[in-house]
């Protein structure tokens, strides 16, 4: 299928795990890419992942919770391209900070919601601008399971994914009028470099077959699997979709992360 045949879709986050499988499942549906991650080295390694034939991509190596960046980079890709179709707000952090609510510390929660909750509304900010005066596009928002429940992640990434969710809902509100659909995914347990440090811990462990195993499908999930899940929301088979957030987390919100427990 070539759903996103010249399309413009830009990817945050691109140069790695979610982020690159994204970049390379639009490429391959024929997206022309505007592809955005603050690891220059990680951009490079995604654009050699990109199918063969693949235009090369408009890239920078940029913090996503920078305005003057954004609205900078935003203005050099419509100078590129002449419009944006394509929103993926996928870029985040954990903060790395598990501590219970008495031990917390305020940088990390600054630096984890500018990266988490800023970056996608400072992208969805200038990009909408743009949108609106073409009359339609689409922006995905990568939230998590961490938003809707507790014990997939840290406080402040908990959090800043809620609020990620809730902005993905009161934003399709605010677009609505323009034909300019806003959507989540909310991913569950994927291996990326964000989770590398469970899977390895695991492995080394002798837990491996642990991962996942708080899910239905009883496994995690790869990247691709998301980058399906968003390429759905981003294309015309999704244009009556708008301010959802959709888990991909192999059940694991359906339940009370006991699998087996209905039977």
């Amino acid at each position: 299928m070539k759903r996103f045949q010249d399309r413009i879709a830009i990817v945050t986050g691109a140069g790695s795990g979610i982020g690159r499988a994204t970049a390379v499942r639009l490429a391959s549906e024929g997206a022309r890419l505007a592809l955005i991650d603050i690891n220059e080295d990680g951009l490079a390694a995604t654009m050699e992942a990109l199918p063969e034939g693949t235009e090369v991509p408009w890239s920078r190596a940029m913090d996503v919770a920078d305005e003057s960046a954004v609205e900078t980079a935003v203005a050099d890709i419509l100078r590129h391209y002449g419009r944006i179709d394509v929103l993926c707000n996928n870029a985040g952090i954990t903060g790395g900070d598990y501590n219970g609510a008495t031990e917390q510390q305020l940088e990390t929660w600054q630096r984890v919601m500018a990266v988490n909750l800023y970056g996608p509304m400072l992208f969805t900010k200038y990009v909408g601008r743009q949108m609106q005066q073409q009359g339609g596009g689409a922006i995905v928002n990568t939230a998590s399971v961490a938003g809707i429940r507790s014990g997939a992640g840290g406080n402040a990434y908990s959090a800043s994914k809620a609020a990620l969710i809730n902005f993905t809902m009161t934003s399709a509100c605010d677009f609505g009028g323009y034909n300019v659909r806003v959507n989540a995914v909310c991913p569950g347990l994927i291996e990326t470099g964000m989770t590398k440090p469970v899977f390895d811990y695991a492995r080394a462990n002798d837990k491996a077959h642990k991962l996942g195993s708080r899910c239905e499908l009883r496994r995690a999930g790869q990247p691709e699997e998301i980058a399906a899940a968003i390429a759905f929301l981003a294309s015309d088979d999704a244009s009556y979709v708008t301010g959802q957030a959709l888990p991909v987390d192999g059940g694991n919100t359906a339940s009370l992360n006991m699998p087996g427990m209905k039977v």
